[in-house]
Formats: structure tokens, C-alpha cells, sequence
């Protein structure tokens, strides 16, 4: 039971966060749970493919370009596109964060269940502060695509494509780094990190200042405060 909240701990954390930052028009949390859920079903299709891709190469490149950040950002792609893109509530751009972070992280979940409970307690401080908030921050990236796609009246096309390929790219070069083995690029993983993070943090406030419920949400504050003072 321990090592199962370590495994869940660090996704509540980082879902809570995720939701807390979307300030101006709160996402159903329902519409939320369903894109958690079927991000963490798509293990078993995944799982699937990545053993037929293994087989076909041993090469590093290969097992962390396609065998791993194709198919996995693939198939969260999907549940994005399939669960939350086209309903009304995804109704700014921030939203693509929140339906793509949680997605990114009902995968994560499960895949970090399994190797918490194979790997045990360090392994799950480990995964904690690298491959959790990784698989989020790919989610954050696919997400600020997703929220530039769907307000986009001549680029949607353009963006969606973005929108894999370049969560792609940043897990590749991820998962590279960590099987590679190699000194020299094992020492730029903890510059990778902060550059991830940075990156997240920065697309999300950028999402969340355009807003188009931000100043009505800031007139009711200053409403409410002009109230207060006259009380």
C-alpha cells in the first residue's frame, strides 16, 4: 500500500497543480476524470505496440525515438483529440494544457504503479522527480499546441501536427539521454530537466494571460473588493 501512494502520490500533486493553474474557467472535472481514465486504458495498446517495435531494433535510437516517444505521445494524442478537443468545454486555450497534462498522467500512473512496485521506494523517489513531471511537461507541450489548433481559423492543421510531433521529439531526446549510457550526455540530463521545466512553465502562462475569460473574471475581483470596501 506504501509504494502504491508513492507511485500515485506525485501524479496527484502534479494534476492538482495543473487544474489549480487554469484560473478563469474551471474544466469539468468529470470531462477531466474521462481524459485520466482513458489515458491510463491506453497502457494496454501500448504496451502492445512497443513489443512488436522492440523486436524489430536494439538501436538506441530506434527504442527511445519510436519504440517509446512515437507510439506513447501517439496514443495520448488520441485520447486528447478523441475525448476532449471537439467539446465545448474546451473553450480557451489553456484548456489544451489540462486535458493534455491529464491524459499525459492517467498514462503516467499506471506505468509508474509498475515500476514502483517492481523497483520499490527509491525508484519511486527517482521516478518522482524526473519521469512524472516529464511525462507532464510532454503534456504541457502537446497541450499548447492543442489550445493554438482549436482557436485557429487557417493554421488548425499545421498545429495539430505540432501537437505530436514535437512532444516527440523532447521524450526522444529524453529517453535518449537515459539509455544511452553515455557520460557527456547523462551529465546535460539534469540541464534538460530545468530546460523542461522552464519551458512548461513559461507556455503555461502564456496560455493562461490570453485568457478570453481573464478580464471578466478580473472586473468581479475588483468588484467584489470595491464592495468589501465599502462595507
Amino acid at each position: 500500500m506504501f509504494l502504491l501512494f508513492l507511485a500515485i502520490g506525485p501524479v496527484a500533486i502534479i494534476l492538482a497543480y495543473i487544474y489549480a493553474r487554469d484560473k478563469y474557467e474551471k474544466e469539468p472535472l468529470l470531462l477531466c476524470f474521462k481524459t485520466t481514465f482513458w489515458g491510463a486504458v491506453i497502457v494496454i495498446p501500448i504496451i502492445l505496440v512497443e513489443l512488436v517495435l522492440a523486436e524489430i531494433s536494439s538501436n538506441i535510437l530506434w527504442q527511445s525515438f519510436i519504440v517509446a516517444a512515437v507510439t506513447e505521445e501517439a496514443f495520448k494524442f488520441l485520447v486528447v483529440y478523441k475525448i476532449a478537443y471537439k467539446r465545448a468545454e474546451f473553450n480557451e486555450p489553456f484548456d489544451g494544457i489540462i486535458y493534455a497534462v491529464f491524459a499525459s498522467l492517467g498514462f503516467a500512473t499506471v506505468e509508474n504503479i509498475f515500476y514502483v512496485l517492481d523497483g520499490g521506494a527509491g525508484i519511486a523517489i527517482l521516478r518522482a522527480a524526473t519521469a512524472v513531471p516529464a511525462h507532464s511537461i510532454f503534456g504541457v507541450r502537446m497541450g499548447y499546441f492543442f489550445g493554438l489548433a482549436k482557436f485557429s481559423t487557417e493554421n488548425e492543421k499545421n498545429l495539430l501536427q505540432k501537437a505530436i510531433l514535437v512532444p516527440i521529439l523532447l521524450h526522444g531526446v529524453y529517453d535518449y539521454i537515459v539509455m544511452s549510457g553515455n557520460g557527456l550526455l547523462l551529465a546535460l540530463f539534469i540541464p534538460y530537466l530545468i530546460y523542461l521545466y522552464k519551458l512548461a512553465f513559461r507556455l503555461m502562462k502564456e496560455h493562461s494571460d490570453v485568457s478570453p475569460f481573464k478580464d471578466s473574471n478580473d472586473s468581479v475581483s475588483r468588484t467584489k473588493v470595491s464592495e468589501n470596501e465599502e462595507n
